[in-house]
């Protein structure tokens, strides 16, 4: 099973495709961590054939949760998968999270990918790059490539499942791993 979690900037996909993977003890890969590199370097604008190369060997596994939007590599991924499970959210679902998420990682002020030095600092908040102005001025264009994503004809081999509400997550993350085990005894017979 490898399952691409799409999604806004807070909608949750770090937390789904954290939790998928521990539950069903398979790779979690997050498409920010191979793309940022130190001084906040954005690989999908300077140097997409490095994401890219960075992409296919993260997604050579044969089970993964990876999470992310990243257009730059969505072929590859999306060539991968055999599932996709969108977060759809309403807005304010997704506002509160984000503001939330950015608010607690900016106290903490942890690295948010190793090696990378990056973090969370309150004066980028009104970077229209920030994930705050990012969720917010992207809503809507997102979520019309995203419906894109899902009906065409290159994503026909992949299980989709659209989520619009978070109480639907818990019963989604319960139907994948229950799926993932029954896939492994059947490899196994």
């Amino acid at each position: 099973m490898r399952v691409l979690v799409m999604g806004s900037a807070g909608s949750g996909k770090s937390t789904f495709a954290r939790r998928l993977a521990e539950r069903v003890g398979m790779a979690r890969i997050e498409q920010d961590a191979l793309n940022w590199d130190p001084g906040w370097r954005n690989l999908s604008q300077v140097d997409p054939a490095e994401l890219r190369r960075r992409a296919s060997l993260a997604l050579a596994a044969d089970e993964w949760a990876c999470e992310g939007n990243y257009t730059a590599i969505r072929d590859i991924v999306v060539g991968r998968a055999t599932h996709l499970v969108w977060l759809d959210y309403p807005r304010p679902v997704i506002m509160r999270r984000v503001i939330w998420r950015s608010f607690v990682r900016a106290l903490e002020n942890k690295e948010l990918w190793p090696g990378t030095g990056n973090r969370e600092e309150f004066h980028r908040w009104l970077d229209p790059e920030h994930p705050i102005r990012w969720a917010w001025d992207t809503y809507h264009r997102h979520r019309a490539e995203y419906e894109a994503v899902l009906a065409d004809p290159s994503t026909a081999h992949l299980a989709k499942y659209r989520l619009r509400h978070p109480r639907e997550a818990a019963p989604m993350l319960a139907a994948l791993a229950a799926d993932a085990a029954s896939s492994r005894l059947a490899g196994a017979a």
